[in-house]
């Protein structure tokens, strides 16, 4: 999710003597969308929605026409519904990969021709998306997991294989990882919808800026899900920890696409609709990088007249959030500090680009 100038995240890490005793976050500037979208027909804005976003723009554009379909009280299909729960899972695998092989795996000789396998298979899945699955996309589907298999990446069940590029990369991860002081972990889920949008609504923009529930900043994101779904142990709880997770949930959700992404089988949540009174609704869905929020008040004519969302990001890089916490009084020696912190930011995958500086203080 990106947008004009200024959209990027500055991150300020305050030492003394290597222990982190404090960090600063500048969040990025939010896309003005509820000046740009008040007056409009919704219509109108569901083809403007991806040349405002570079990433998730199918969760965007669900979520705007989730959340107006139902303050109109209009019925959706089951059809309609299966149709785009699968873009959404495509989207999200896509998203999930791109990460891997752009910032994980392009160092590491002998991986290279999965590497392009997995890039050729996301490429042909995301131009084979239609309203029924069919073998295209089965076999898009399958040239994915045959490579990120090639890459040492396993089913669910199996082990990570020694040689493998992932196993790699999580060598290397835990040799940079934070000695860090054992923090609280919350995590944003379905439940916590109805939550959100009385918020999103009662304190709008300033909400938006600076989420929280009830003075808790939980995370969002695949790591998020996986401890949420299979009821885990959030420790340990680092970057490998976070990469696995990805991993896991785009094996995951192949899985289900090439099962003939049956709405039954698909995961709880990803595509949430509220009606809220007349004329006002909400929609949530579950995307690349945690759990996105559109809220909707039209006009009797069926102009916008009211819009506010909130993207994960605003959770995952709050100033109380999970980026400050996994940080807070870890110990960075001089040689490994940028690769430690880049390595947590990167596990929270931010939507937008950032910057790292470090400063020293006093002591902690």
């Amino acid at each position: 999710m990106s947008l004009a100038a200024h959209n990027k995240i500055d991150v300020t890490v305050l030492l003394a003597a290597d222990v982190v005793a404090a960090i600063e976050i500048l969040p990025r500037v939010r896309p003005p969308l509820a000046r740009l979208f008040t007056g409009k027909k919704a219509s109108s804005l569901l083809k403007v929605l991806p040349r405002l976003f570079a990433l998730c723009a199918a969760a965007q554009q669900t979520a705007l026409l989730s959340a107006v379909e139902t303050a109109r009280d209009e019925v959706i299909t089951r059809t309609t519904k299966q149709h785009r729960i699968a873009l959404i899972v495509i989207e999200r695998i896509a998203d999930l990969l791109r990460g891997l092989f752009v910032g994980h795996f392009t160092h590491y000789i002998g991986s290279a021709a999965a590497t392009r396998s997995l890039m050729r298979g996301m490429s042909a899945l995301l131009g084979s998306a239609q309203p029924a699955w069919d073998s295209a996309q089965c076999e898009a589907t399958a040239r994915i997991v045959a490579a990120l298999n090639a890459l040492g990446m396993p089913n669910e069940g199996d082990a990570e294989r020694s040689d493998g590029p992932l196993a790699l990369r999580i060598a290397a991860l835990d040799e940079i990882d934070l000695k860090s002081i054992p923090a609280e972990h919350s995590f944003l889920s379905v439940a916590d919808d109805l939550n959100v949008i009385k918020r999103l609504l009662v304190d709008g923009a300033t909400f938006c800026c600076c989420p929280d529930l009830d003075g808790h900043v939980p995370e969002t994101g695949p790591w998020a899900r996986q401890m949420t779904r299979d009821r885990l142990s959030p420790s340990p709880s680092g970057a490998a920890e976070r990469l696995r997770a990805r991993v896991a949930e785009a094996l995951r959700l192949c899985a289900w696409l090439k099962a003939g992404a049956q709405i039954d089988a698909a995961e709880h949540g990803i595509i949430e609709r509220y009606k809220l009174g007349p004329g006002r609704a909400a929609a949530a869905v579950e995307c690349a990088r945690g759990r996105l929020y559109h809220a909707v008040e039209l006009d009797p004519q069926g102009r916008i007249s009211r819009f506010e969302f909130l993207a994960p990001t605003e959770w995952n890089f709050h100033p109380r959030g999970p980026l400050v916490r996994s940080l807070q009084g870890a110990v960075l020696t001089a040689r490994r500090r940028r690769d430690a912190v880049d390595a947590v930011i990167a596990s929270l995958d931010p939507c937008v680009g950032f910057t790292l500086n470090f400063r020293e203080v006093g002591d902690a």
